[in-house]
């Protein structure tokens, strides 16, 4: 019999949140984390557990203006380690929690370490477990044979790749008097309705010819090292690629206007950005076939000169990186579970999840629910109106498509509020997630 109850893949920050999680409720631990036993990634620089290998910062700590910062509130009514470990890390940055990476790693490695239920192994792990309770945290740097064991279980192909994926842009900033509903040559789609699937920004000559040269101009981000040998798909080409192929290959591709007639004009514009529904309460649209690896300050400059885009808000920007995810909404049950092998959970960016503390969360859920299971515990997921919630909806069941993509946490994700004005809408959403999340803490404490 093995002496731990749990095996966690990984010792980034879901896999070090997970094990905290699980160790705090009495279950033992083994943590497996690969450097420190002879092999590194190409990203990496120590053996410190919850390494940050790019930014320093966890984003915004507001939590009642500001998803994320929501997020970070929960996580410490919960008992984070992350967040725990994060404040005596602290450096100035404002409004938003940045930390000294080196401070904080030594401190998530140390409580590890120090902690009677925990057990850090440094190996390297190449196929899944055929049994035990298991929670793969490994990342977007997931080895190649480890990747490859995972995609077997899964049922599908490699996994690592070159993902480039398009914006999404919050519904209630997109002008409507500029644009229209309507799908091209009107037709109704599969599911029936009106045939008004796609929200349609139309673009004049001049318009257009900017536009494709603000695409050819843009400050690009740059190929890693490290990954300049893994290709992007060509289904996913960057939109800028595809107009350096010529002045007229996006009138052809993903802005043909054809099929589309503008109701002010009755005719085709001479280019059209299509957007589509992203989730299912409507209040995120992504901006079809415009997958870019422009920076980030670019696409805002140039994404809101798009007739109707002028004041987007962006729930999330384009983007170009290597990543390993799985098709969670098909492959995972609510719990984080790999339907076809139950004693395999997943965990931070392996669910389709993006940001450190995203990660982190989806981490913390994933000890939670493993050690109600080994406890003989009901523990239901949290509520879909909390941001904790909201991010494993995201994950676990609120899409299923094979559009599926990495997404950080926003409010776009949280069931839309009703009769409530649009300045005091994040508040909101702020107040309801908090009252949600102590009535689940206190079910769960009665349980």
């Amino acid at each position: 019999m093995p002496h731990h109850q749990v095996h966690i893949i990984g010792g980034g920050l879901a896999g070090s949140e997970a094990a905290w999680q699980l160790a705090q409720a009495g279950i033992r631990v083994r943590l497996s984390e690969m450097r420190g036993s002879g092999d590194m990634t190409p990203a990496h620089q120590t053996d410190g557990l919850a390494e940050l290998v790019c930014s320093n910062s966890f984003r915004s700590d507001d939590a009642d203006k500001n998803a994320v910062g929501l997020l970070h509130e929960e996580m410490r009514r919960l008992g984070s380690l992350i967040m725990a470990q994060a404040e005596p890390a602290k450096v100035p940055a404002g409004s938003a929690l940045a930390v000294d990476r080196h401070v904080f790693s030594d401190g998530v490695t140390r409580a590890l370490a120090d902690h009677p239920n925990v057990e850090i192994v440094r190996e390297r792990i190449d196929t899944l477990p055929a049994n035990g309770m298991t929670i793969v945290a490994t990342g977007p740097l997931t080895t190649p044979a480890l990747a490859d064991s995972i995609g077997q279980a899964a049922g599908m192909g490699h996994l690592a790749f070159f993902d480039a994926i398009a914006p999404v842009v919050h519904f209630d900033s997109i002008d409507m008097d500029k644009c229209w509903m309507a799908n091209r040559w009107d037709k109704v789609g599969p599911g029936g309705g009106e045939g008004k699937d796609y929200i349609n920004c139309p673009m004049t000559k001049d318009q257009y010819q900017a536009f494709v040269q603000g695409l050819l101009d843009g400050e690009k981000t740059e190929f890693k090292e490290w990954e300049a040998s893994t290709p992007y798909f060509e289904g996913c080409m960057p939109i800028e690629v595809m107009a350096a192929r010529g002045p007229e290959t996006l009138r052809h591709g993903p802005m043909k206007p054809m099929g589309l007639d503008d109701p002010r004009t009755g005719r085709w514009p001479y280019a059209v950005v299509q957007l589509r529904q992203d989730n299912a309460s409507g209040t995120l649209w992504n901006m079809v076939g415009f997958q870019t690896k422009l920076k980030h300050g670019a696409q805002v400059a140039l994404f809101r000169t798009i007739p109707g885009l002028e004041k987007a808000e962006f729930a999330r920007l384009g983007g170009l990186h290597r990543n390993t995810f799985i098709q969670s909404p098909k492959l995972l049950d609510s719990t984080l579970r790999l339907k076809s092998a139950p004693h395999i959970r997943f965990a931070g960016q392996m669910t389709g999840c993006e940001g450190y503390v995203e990660s982190a969360a989806i981490g913390l859920l994933a000890g939670r629910f493993a050690a109600a299971e080994l406890l003989g515990r009901m523990l239901t997921p949290p509520p879909a109106d909390t941001a904790l919630g909201a991010l494993l909806g995201h994950v676990t069941g609120n899409v299923e498509t094979a559009d599926y993509q990495p997404m950080n946490v926003n409010f776009g994700l949280f069931p839309p509020l009703s009769d409530v004005k649009k300045k005091s809408r994040k508040e909101a959403y702020t107040a309801r997630a908090r009252a949600s999340l102590g009535e689940w803490l206190g079910e769960m404490e009665t349980a």
